[in-house]
């Protein structure tokens, strides 16, 4: 694409040294730069890419984007803000590949994988090609392998050839994991969603966002920007519902779902086993009974948020039930990987995500038997949601194992300390202490008893662990299944 038909698609933008060069490629990071690369200078937390430049010519750039004129000869396009920039150039250079799609956005705290999933679910029994964007990575389909991704929203430049690799390939609806700093930071600009779900709103990424009020103004721009005739789904049972649905256009179709409070899909008589859970889906004038395979009351929301989405696509409800009743754990979320005692590794890394699952687990622990959690909390990010969690593990599990999880440049044993702020029990037969994570899983072994159901909590899918100066393989299920199955 020429450097021209780029630039007339901007509003405002100065130049230095233009000439019209051929542009084969999208660069924001110099050492992954190409010959005949745009390189787009962007000021992130931790570096300038204005200092990167020049590394990014000598790589072979033949253009720069940028937010001030630099001294290096070769063409320039200065604007405002080369954020928002990128999305409009990789949008352009992939040549608006959402358009041609069917485009459902998922954001919230806790649910956005779960959801994502059950979507692409409904859409394949639909007989419906639908890929998926998330925190896993990406798929073409429910059967396709993992393409590993480094964020849960890609950058522009990845995200707009990942569409337009979908769309190439005749697939017509794409599930995306929509991430708070992905709207903050401009990553979906461009994007032309015809559907946005809200699953929850909680304390997370507070490191970033400072405020609460903040992260959710970061919410609502997927929605506030919905076009004529898409559709929202709004949690009506979230305390931000009303704060949602206040911003979302009057030419948006909207869907709300919940368990206490009136919705548009609703769900009764919910009951829970270690098979999965059983509950009525009610909506318009049907009450149908559905036997799930997942598990705990934040399953039951996610799959009536999927089931909402489905219906605002004029999807067949018994389509819909029949895709949500065949569908197993999503990996990392409570999976279970052993029977006896019965150990369930999840995601769950937020207070509420933590109450959620440990809620799950009690509603499924045997009367007379122990629930016990294993978990930590991630260095270099919101310190304030330490003693929360602590407080919750303490009240919800029967015994407690405070462990490291991704401690980054942090001393995992301040981690721990602040986690135990909110741990009032001085009991020592209850409350045990481990930074070692891969010893902190062995030793539940020796405060477990066959019919007890533990809980490890915090890393779910990922396998690695960060430290200071290295990232090493750790698997929490691995690590599980050699203790308790011995493979």
């Amino acid at each position: 694409m020429l450097l021209s038909e780029i630039v007339k698609l901007l509003d405002e933008y100065k130049t230095k040294n233009f000439e019209d060069v051929e542009i084969e490629g999208i660069s924001y990071n110099s050492l992954l730069t190409k010959e005949n690369d745009i390189f787009i200078c962007i000021r992130g937390e931790a570096a300038d890419g204005h200092k990167f430049a020049k590394s990014a010519v000598e790589k072979g750039a033949k253009a720069l984007f940028c937010e001030e004129e630099m001294e290096i000869d070769i063409p320039q396009i200065i604007v405002e803000d080369t954020k928002r920039t990128m999305a409009n150039i990789a949008a352009a250079f992939y040549c608006e590949p959402s358009k041609q799609i069917n485009l459902i956005g998922v954001t919230g705290t806790n649910g956005k994988t779960t959801v994502t999933h059950l979507v692409q679910k409904i859409l394949e029994e639909n007989n419906e090609k639908c890929a998926l964007i998330g925190t896993l990575g990406y798929k073409l389909s429910s059967n396709d392998e993992y393409k590993e991704a480094k964020h849960t929203t890609p950058q522009p430049p990845e995200l707009q050839r990942d569409l337009r690799l979908m769309a190439d390939k005749g697939i017509k609806n794409v599930v995306m994991e929509v991430s708070s700093h992905s709207l903050e930071q401009k990553r979906v600009g461009c994007c032309d969603f015809d559907g946005a779900v809200f699953t929850n709103l909680t304390q997370d990424h507070l490191d970033y966002h400072i405020t609460m009020r903040n992260y959710f103004k970061a919410k609502t721009i997927l929605f506030e920007n919905l076009k004529e005739g898409a559709f929202a789904i709004i949690n009506a049972d979230d305390e931000y519902a009303k704060d949602f649905l206040n911003i979302i256009p009057k030419t948006v179709k909207v869907l709300t779902y919940g368990v206490k409070n009136n919705a548009d899909v609703k769900a009764e008589d919910i009951d829970f086993s270690v098979d999965g859970a059983k509950l009525t889906v009610k909506f318009d004038d049907k009450a149908i009974k559905m036997n799930l395979h997942l598990n705990g009351m934040f399953s039951v929301y996610n799959t009536l948020a999927a089931f909402a989405a489905a219906l605002a696509m004029g999807i067949d409800y018994k389509i819909i039930v029949k895709a949500l009743e065949n569908t197993k754990s999503v990996a990392g979320r409570f999976e279970i990987v052993a029977k006896k005692p019965l150990v369930i590794v999840d995601y769950a890394h937020t207070p509420d995500g933590l109450e959620n699952v440990l809620k799950a687990a009690r509603e499924i622990t045997p009367e007379k038997s122990k629930l016990i959690c294993l978990f930590g909390c991630g260095g270099d990010r919101d310190t304030t949601k330490r003693p929360k969690m602590g407080k919750i593990a303490d009240e919800l599990a029967d015994k407690v194992v405070v462990t490291s999880d991704n401690p980054r440049s942090e001393d995992p044993q301040l981690i721990i300390s602040d986690i135990m702020t909110g741990i009032k029990t001085v009991d020592t037969q209850r409350i045990f202490v481990e930074p070692d994570r891969g010893s902190a899983i062995k030793f539940l072994k020796t405060i477990s008893n066959p019919e007890d159901v533990i809980v490890i909590a915090g890393k779910g899918h990922e396998d690695y662990q960060i430290l200071k100066n290295e990232t090493i393989h750790f698997d929490d299920r691995e690590e599980a299944r050699k203790v308790f199955v011995g493979v």
